[in-house]
C-alpha cells in the first residue's frame, strides 16, 4: 500500500479510531491490532509474501528466547549465525541470486567455458533489505548482552512489522523501538497534530518534488545521446533532489504517521545537501542505514582504529557493501566506492569530524566559503548519483562523458520553469527549518492562525495540483 493512494487515505483513519477509541485500554490489543493492520498493509502489494515477515519473526523471536537463557559461548554464536543466515539468506536469495548467476555465467564464458543456466523469474519482496537490517539488530543486540530478549511475542512482532517503517524505513533498532511497544500509550493532540503537519510535508517532498523531478529525469536518462552536456548536468541535478524528495518524504510520512499512534521513529535525513564535506553528507543521509552499518561492520572490523591500511579496507567495504545493499547492480558498487574514494581524504586527515552543527546555525545565510563548500559537495554528491541513476556502468560512463564537451556551456534544451520554481521554494524552506528535526516543524509558529493555516492549505493545494498519480517510491525496489 502506497503512503500516497487513496487506499492508504482511508486505511489510516481506520487503523486511527480503532487503535484510540477502541483497543486504548489493553496494551495488548493495541499492539495486535498493529500487527493486523501492518499485516494487511503490506500484503496489499502481495499476500504471498507475508509468509517471509512471519517467519524471520519467529526465528529473530526464538533465537532471542534462547540466547536469554544461554551462557555457552560457542552456542550463543551458533544461535546468532542462525538468525544471520536465515535472513540474509531469504535477501541473498530474492534479490541477488540472478546477479551472481549471471556474473558466474559471464565470467567462464571470458575463459571460454560457457555455462547453460537458467535464470529465476523471482519477484523482489517489498522492503525486504529494511525488515531484514531490523529484526538482525534485535538478534545481535541480544547476543551482545545490550538488550533483554523479549518475552513478549505479539510486542516483538509489532516491532518487526511496524507499518509505518515497514516497507522503507528508518531502520530502527530494537533498543530503541521495541521497548516502546511494552509501555501504554497515551493520545496526545500537539503530538498528532506535529505527525500530521511532518506527513504533509513529506506529501510534499515526494509528490510535488521528486514525482515531478522524475518526469525530466527519466526523459534525459532515457534519451541522454540526444541532450546537450548542459541538459545532461540538468538531467542529473534533478535526480539528487528527486531521490532527497522521494526518500526523504518516504521517512517523513513514516514517522509522522507512527507519532499518530504516540511512537518516536529516529530522524532519517538531516538536510543532507547542506552538508559542506561528505562525512557531513553521510552524517544526515540515511541516518538509520549508515549508522546500521557502522555499529554492526565498521566497528566490528575495526573501525578507524587500527592501521591506516586496514582503516582504507574497512573504509571501502562499508560504502560498497551500502551501494551493493541498495541493488544488485555493478552501478551501486561502483556508487559505493566512489563514495569511499571522496570520504577516505577526510578520515585520513582527521577532517571527517570538522562539521558537526548545522550550517550557519545562528545566521540567516551562509559564508561564502561554507556556499562553496556545500556547492562542492553537492557536486559531488550528484556526480555519483549519476551511477546511483544509471541503468549499467556503460550507461553512466556515457551519460558522462555527454556532460564534458562544448555542450556543457550551451543553454539546456529543457527548461523545466514551473518546477524549477517549486524547488526554489523548496529550498528556501528546507533552508529556513535546518535547524529542525523536519523543516516545517516550527514554521509558521510566530505567525497568526489564519497565515499559518494559510500556508498549510497551500502546500495542500499545491501536492493537488502538481501530483502525478500514484507513483511508487524509489526505495521500494531496494
Amino acid at each position: 500500500m502506497l503512503f500516497n493512494s487513496i487506499d492508504f487515505a482511508i486505511f489510516l483513519p481506520i487503523v486511527f479510531l480503532l487503535y484510540w477509541f477502541v483497543t486504548n485500554k489493553h496494551l495488548k490489543q493495541q499492539n495486535f491490532l498493529i500487527v493486523i493492520a501492518s499485516y494487511i498493509f503490506y500484503g496489499w502489494w502481495d499476500w504471498r509474501f507475508l509468509a517471509l515477515i512471519a517467519f524471520s519473526t519467529i526465528v529473530d523471536y526464538t533465537v532471542g528466547y534462547y540466547l536469554g537463557k544461554e551462557n555457552n559461548r560457542l552456542k550463543r554464536k551458533v544461535l546468532l549465525w542462525i538468525s544471520i543466515l536465515v535472513n540474509l539468506g531469504f535477501l541473498g536469495f530474492f534479490k541477488y541470486y540472478n546477479f551472481f548467476l549471471d556474473n558466474f555465467i559471464t565470467a567462464f564464458s571470458l575463459f571460454g567455458h560457457p555455462i547453460n543456466a537458467r535464470s529465476l523469474n523471482i519477484i523482489l519482496p517489498v522492503g525486504i533489505s529494511f525488515y531484514t537490517f531490523q529484526t538482525l539488530s534485535y538478534s545481535i543486540d541480544v547476543y551482545r548482552k545490550k538488550l533483554e530478549p523479549t518475552k513478549n511475542f505479539i510486542a516483538f512482532a509489532a516491532f518487526v512489522c511496524f507499518f509505518p517503517q515497514l516497507v522503507a524505513g528508518p531502520i530502527e533498532r530494537a533498543t530503541q523501538l521495541l521497548p516502546q511497544f511494552y509501555k501504554k500509550r497515551h493520545f496526545e493532540y500537539s503530538k498528532a497534530v506535529d505527525g500530521m503537519r511532518q506527513i504533509l510535508w513529506g506529501l510534499f517532498k515526494k509528490m510535488v518534488i521528486a514525482d515531478n523531478c522524475a518526469v525530466l529525469v527519466n526523459t534525459v536518462f532515457d534519451n541522454h545521446q540526444d541532450y546537450s552536456g548542459s541538459t545532461l548536468v540538468l538531467g542529473a541535478v534533478f535526480f539528487a533532489f528527486q531521490i532527497y524528495g522521494d526518500f526523504s518524504g518516504y521517512s517523513d510520512i513514516a514517522i509522522g504517521t507512527a507519532r499518530l499512534f504516540g511512537f518516536n521513529l529516529m530522524q532519517n535525513f538531516a538536510f543532507p545537501y547542506f552538508s559542506r564535506d561528505i562525512a557531513e553528507f553521510w552524517r544526515r543521509w540515511h541516518i538509520s542505514l549508515s549508522t546500521w552499518f557502522r555499529d554492526y561492520l565498521y566497528i566490528p572490523l575495526g573501525g578507524s582504529r587500527v592501521s591506516k591500511s586496514k582503516v582504507i579496507r574497512n573504509v571501502f567495504i562499508i560504502f560498497i557493501v551500502s551501494g551493493f545493499w541498495h541493488g544488485a547492480n555493478w552501478t551501486f558498487v561502483v556508487w559505493g566506492a566512489l563514495n569511499a574514494i571522496y570520504f577516505l581524504p577526510l578520515l585520513l586527515t582527521n577532517k571527517n569530524r570538522n562539521h558537526l552543527e548545522v550550517v550557519a546555525i545562528n545566521k540567516t545565510w551562509p559564508s561564502f566559503k561554507s556556499f562553496s563548500k556545500i556547492l562542492m559537495t553537492f557536486s559531488l554528491t550528484t556526480l555519483a548519483w549519476i551511477f546511483f541513476r544509471a541503468e549499467n556502468i556503460t550507461h553512466a560512463f556515457q551519460y558522462i562523458k555527454g556532460i564534458f564537451n562544448t555542450s556543457l556551456f550551451s543553454i539546456p534544451e529543457i527548461r523545466p520553469t514551473n518546477i524549477l520554481v517549486l524547488l526554489v521554494l523548496f529550498i528556501a524552506i528546507e533552508w529556513i527549518g535546518r535547524r529542525n528535526q523536519y523543516a516545517i516543524e516550527t514554521l509558521g509558529f510566530q505567525w497568526k492562525r489564519p497565515l499559518r493555516l494559510t500556508f498549510y492549505y497551500a502546500l495542500i493545494l499545491i501536492i493537488l495540483l502538481y501530483s502525478k498519480n500514484e507513483n511508487t517510491f524509489i526505495y521500494f525496489q531496494f
